[in-house]
């Protein structure tokens, strides 16, 4: 009798938030020429990839629902960065975002989980060895949601290491990183 080895094709990824962690907030951010990557983050992303895991963005965008920008907008500066990915080898697996204000009580504005849910519906995701850095409480409260007990808080205006914050981890740039996703 054969023996089958049933193969765990679980993705591990590593959530990013875009405001805050992967460009330099500045608040309802839509024009490509204001857009400005934060330090390292080519460097750290491509580590990321070194160690088996995909990238995947979650982010809110409720410039959308406030009218600042539209949806055309978010998706041209969209498609700009992840080609700017690209040009510096690095494959951003998917990008899921919200485009929900805060008071339309939506299941994708994080804290709320919507957004890990959604892509793990499509990937099937690792949720258990996946990491989600942000730079706010809600991102981290999005990932602990969803069941990603791996979370890493960039400091930022939004959040002060004397916040009552249940993430693991709280970093000031995201190269820091590297010193704790090792796997």
């Amino acid at each position: 009798m054969k023996e089958y080895i049933i193969l765990d094709n679980k993705k591990k990824i590593i959530f990013l938030d875009r405001d805050g962690v992967i460009n330099i907030d500045k608040h309802y951010l839509y024009k490509i020429e204001e857009f400005e990557f934060t330090q390292n983050l080519f460097k750290t992303c491509k580590y990321f990839i070194s160690l088996g895991y995909e990238i995947i963005v979650i982010t809110n965008q409720s410039g959308i629902a406030r009218k600042y920008y539209n949806e055309d907008d978010f998706k041209k500066l969209t498609s700009w960065m992840i080609n700017e990915f690209k040009q510096n080898d690095i494959n951003i697996l998917d990008l899921f975002y919200c485009p929900h204000s805060p008071n339309d009580n939506c299941s994708c504005r994080k804290p709320k989980p919507g957004m890990i849910l959604q892509a793990n519906h499509k990937y099937n995701i690792d949720l258990e060895n996946s990491w989600l850095i942000g730079d706010k409480t809600s991102d981290i409260e999005a990932g602990i949601n969803a069941g990603i007990q791996n979370t890493i808080l960039i400091a930022s205006e939004y959040s002060t290491e004397t916040d009552e914050i249940n993430t693991q981890h709280i970093i000031h740039n995201i190269i820091e990183t590297k010193n704790i996703i090792k796997n």
